[in-house]
């Protein structure tokens, strides 16, 4: 007896995919576990596998098909001839660091589980140009879930896009709310902030008038990147700062201390340092590792340093959390990173490790430029982009000498964060730069 897959919860907020690669055939025999269909969401990448042996019956989509959560994608006739409709596991695709590795990390890196979980992030994303209802008293959690018809993935949802779930009509049965009520609404917020109107598309020209055109459709992760970065360039009031810094002697001790980190498994380059030289800064400067509910008028202080380093792939930019960056040592953080990115190239990062960032860093060195304005990842408060070191004539005592010069940009939200307080962070980062591994002192 033939046995269904259909596509399963891929994960939360995650309603659909596109299928980038059907693994198997009708006829191929498969094992448990065995990759069926690698699928791009959103937010990653992902394989399905099967949860059982047999043979492939059928095969219901393609290459370039929309599947959603709960549509049949194959068949398969089990091998011991088990039941009807099986919803298959998805991979979470991490690969577990070496025990080696770990061991490199400072001795309070495993932080206790509920370190992740303290202080609820909101989102940002919310009116902030129009009057906005007062917030209701906040209510006991049980008394919630009584009075408003939502699931828990539904309620998350609506945490996360700063929603007060409450305030939300629902269209389901018995006026249940369901996560498209919820987008809709948080779309009315943000329309609301934008300027008290919805943006509407301006029509194009007929190109094909001038010439041949050719039309491509967005992959699932380039939405996604138009949608946020749009969504957070027309909610935040963008300030960039800029500076430079002299890592003449930073490039010196990283050169000597680059096999040592390369021996276990990592690589010691200024991203792997700016991680650490950030995560001290944003313990000496805590509100640029915040977020803001503008609807409760508050600021949310995190307890914890989980920095996003944004990574360049072929399917558009992906960012990887590294957790805990303040307790973990240089080289451990330098072997996460290669790690990370690796995984983020071959389209195995999991949904997991893109979620959860208090901060994000961004490196353009290493294709150049001498500065630009990276936008604030919501709901964080403010990024840090690294542009293209140079060696440059500098007048020091009586004469030039060369030094090498690396361009530091600060974007940040400027309800939360004021110009002074944005130029002493950097100023920071940039001496921390300027003399390896004082600062740690």
């Amino acid at each position: 007896m033939a046995t269904e897959f259909k596509l399963p919860e891929l994960g939360e907020n995650v309603a659909a995919g596109d299928v980038i690669r059907v693994l198997v055939s009708p006829g191929d025999q498969v094992t448990r576990e065995q990759p069926l269909l690698e699928l791009e969401t959103d937010k990653a990448t992902i394989e399905v596998p099967s949860t059982v042996s047999g043979r492939v019956t059928a095969v219901a989509v393609k290459a370039g098909d929309k599947v959603k959560v709960g549509q049949v994608i194959l068949s398969i006739e089990e091998s011991n001839g088990a039941g009807p409709v099986v919803e298959a596991a998805t991979s979470a695709a991490v690969e577990p660091p070496a025990s080696a590795l770990v061991a490199t990390a400072d001795a309070d890196a495993d932080a206790e589980p509920s370190r992740a979980r303290r202080g609820e992030v909101v989102d940002i994303n919310r009116a902030v140009s129009r009057p906005v209802p007062a917030p209701e008293p906040a209510r006991d959690g049980a008394a919630e879930r009584e009075v408003v018809p939502a699931a828990p993935s539904v309620r998350r949802l609506a945490r996360e896009l700063g929603v007060d779930i409450a305030r939300v009509s629902g269209t389901g049965p018995g006026g249940r709310i369901g996560p498209s009520d919820v987008k809709e609404y948080a779309k009315a917020v943000v329309a609301g902030a934008a300027g008290g109107r919805s943006v509407v598309p301006v029509p194009l020209p007929d190109f094909s008038r001038w010439g041949d055109t050719e039309r491509q459709p967005m992959s699932g992760i380039r939405r996604k990147t138009a949608e946020h970065t749009a969504r957070a360039w027309a909610t935040i009031p963008h300030v960039t700062q800029h500076d430079v810094a002299d890592i003449t002697d930073l490039e010196a001790l990283r050169k000597r201390y680059a096999t040592p980190v390369e021996s276990a498994g990592g690589k010691l380059t200024i991203t792997a340092i700016a991680l650490k030289v950030a995560a001290a800064a944003l313990r000496r400067f805590p509100q640029f590792n915040t977020s803001v509910d503008a609807a409760r008028e508050e600021i949310v202080l995190k307890g914890y340093v989980h920095i996003g380093v944004a990574v360049d792939t072929e399917r558009g930019l992906l960012v990887p959390v590294i957790r805990d960056v303040d307790q973990k040592s240089l080289t451990t953080l330098a072997v996460e990173l290669a790690q990370v990115s690796a995984r983020a190239r071959a389209r195995k990062l999991s949904l997991e490790e893109m979620e959860g960032g208090s901060f994000t860093i961004t490196n353009l060195g290493g294709i150049g430029g001498t500065g630009f304005s990276p936008i604030v990842n919501a709901p964080e408060v403010a990024i840090l982009g690294l542009a293209r070191a140079r060696t440059e004539a500098v007048w020091i005592a009586d004469r030039f000498e060369p030094r090498l010069r690396m361009p530091v940009s600060l974007s940040y939200d400027h309800r939360v964060i004021d110009g002074a307080d944005a130029a002493r962070f950097l100023r920071w980062i940039a001496e921390a730069l300027e003399q390896p591994f004082v600062w740690t002192l």
